[in-house]
């Protein structure tokens, strides 16, 4: 099975490059480890997952206001978040190859091999240097059992801000982007004046100077995130009722997405491998080719991130209820998802090989790059060039994504859409120029009826 798995992955890595979902970074000078770009369909699907979840989460809510906070602030912020002491990973290098990972990953990953589900994320140093000895945990590159004792690494970026090196000062690419809401706050209630419970949502790219890389996009240096903290009074709304709602949002946004429910699994955190920020943390896992393992988070940061920065910085951060006049700060529950992860799974959850030799990509029509594509039936004929061309004009128009393919023979264009996870072909032919009909085509089944172009925006 896992050699299944492990081919599935390389052939989801292998069509992202060649049908231009992901490349690699920087291709062109060597590539720089576990950077990706995304191409020009990876970036279109990306859009459009971004775009439903806001949907979802912030458009359709009244109580839920967006920001779009930079990525860089000041020093300051990360001091009274605690990253700059606990944002941290278990660094051990191997003595013979000097393969730099995290303990952590190599121990659950032995643990795994023997069917065994064993967490040690957070452990003392000392513990995990006990593990590997214990069990003589190999180096996945050389396979030797000779470690460095377990050190700790922090996970930040650092940079500096200013023109001149001797005036310059240490900054931080951000490591979430929670922080840029919770900053923001005191501005949200003044500008907007909600009532409690309301939310702070926000999308964008976070950075994480991560030590063990790899599984292709789904754990990279840069990557997007979309979040949002919902804060609540502890004494009116009960943070587990706040919690097992949005459990359930989550859950149902991503299997509105056609992701199965018997692919999906909660798991809580153990008291060790628990943010320092949070009190009762659970993970949504995903079956991906390579196991279960996290998209979306589901953490209860009860006040720590307000009132660290109420203390920080002098700036009183209390919300005020209107009807008693009472102060107080807010607890907050905060679902974060990993956008990278969501397209991968999106990718693997679709990914298949029908018996007839196609490879086809079933997207939900909300999240694939083109929701239909139109093609002249022979591109020979300027008529139908024409006709087909007015057609796809009229889609785009429409707020439809649409592609254009009139290369080759009809039957290599809908293997290609398939092979992209386009739903619907549009193709124009000799009876459109009789009638005003063409023939819609439908990915999944492959099968074809005819309608008339006028009713093409609605049946799409």
């Amino acid at each position: 099975m896992a050699n299944i798995q492990e081919t599935t992955q390389q052939k989801i890595i292998s069509l992202c490059k060649r049908r231009g979902f992901v490349f690699p970074g920087s291709e062109i000078y060597g590539g720089l480890a576990n950077t990706y770009d995304m191409g020009p369909l990876g970036v279109l699907m990306l859009r459009n997952i971004i775009s439903n979840w806001w949907d979802f989460f912030v458009t359709k809510r009244e109580n839920m206001f967006g920001l779009d906070t930079s990525i860089l602030m000041a020093p300051k912020v990360w001091e009274a978040s605690g990253h700059t002491q606990s944002f941290t990973n278990d660094m051990i290098d191997c003595k013979a190859c000097r393969y730099r990972t995290r303990a952590d990953h190599v121990l659950e990953d032995y643990f795994e091999e023997l069917g065994e589900s064993e967490k040690v994320e957070g452990r003392p140093l000392a513990e995990l240097d006990e593990l590997l000895k214990k069990y003589l945990v190999k180096c996945p590159k050389c396979g030797k059992s000779d470690w460095t004792n377990a050190r700790k690494f922090n996970q930040l970026f650092e940079t500096s801000v200013g023109i001149i090196t001797e005036s310059t000062s240490a900054a931080y690419l951000r490591g979430e982007i929670a922080q840029g809401m919770f900053v923001n706050f005191r501005n949200v209630v003044e500008t907007m004046r909600p009532k409690l419970p309301f939310g702070i949502a926000q999308s964008g790219k976070a950075f994480r100077n991560e030590i063990t890389l790899g599984n292709f996009i789904f754990r990279n240096l840069e990557f997007n995130l979309a979040e949002f903290e919902y804060f609540i009074n502890p004494k009116v709304t009960d943070w587990k009722t706040a919690f097992e709602y949005w459990r359930g949002e989550m859950q149902s946004w991503i299997q509105a997405l056609d992701v199965k429910e018997e692919r999906l699994r909660w798991r809580p955190h153990t008291d060790e491998e628990r943010a320092h920020y949070s009190t009762h943390t659970e993970d949504l896992d995903y079956n991906f080719a390579f196991g279960y393992k996290e998209m979306f988070g589901l953490a209860y940061r009860t006040d720590f991130d307000l009132r660290n920065h109420m203390e920080k910085s002098g700036v009183d951060l209390r919300f005020t209820d209107p009807a008693t006049n009472d102060k107080f700060i807010p607890h907050v529950v905060e679902p974060t998802f990993g956008i990278n992860r969501v397209l991968l799974c999106l990718l693997t959850e679709g990914y298949s090989e029908e018996t007839d030799g196609r490879v086809v990509l079933r997207l939900s029509k909300k999240i694939a790059p083109f929701r239909a594509a139109v093609f002249p039936l022979v591109s020979n004929k300027p008529e139908l060039v024409a006709k087909a061309r007015e057609v796809h004009k009229n889609m785009v128009a429409a707020g439809i994504s649409t592609a254009w393919d009139d290369r080759g023979n009809i039957g290599k264009r809908y293997l290609s859409q398939d092979e992209i996870g386009t739903p619907s072909c549009i193709t124009i032919d000799y009876q459109t120029l009789e009638d005003g009909t063409v023939t819609i085509r439908d990915r999944d089944t492959k099968e074809q009826v005819r309608v008339l172009i006028k009713d093409l925006v609605g049946g799409i």
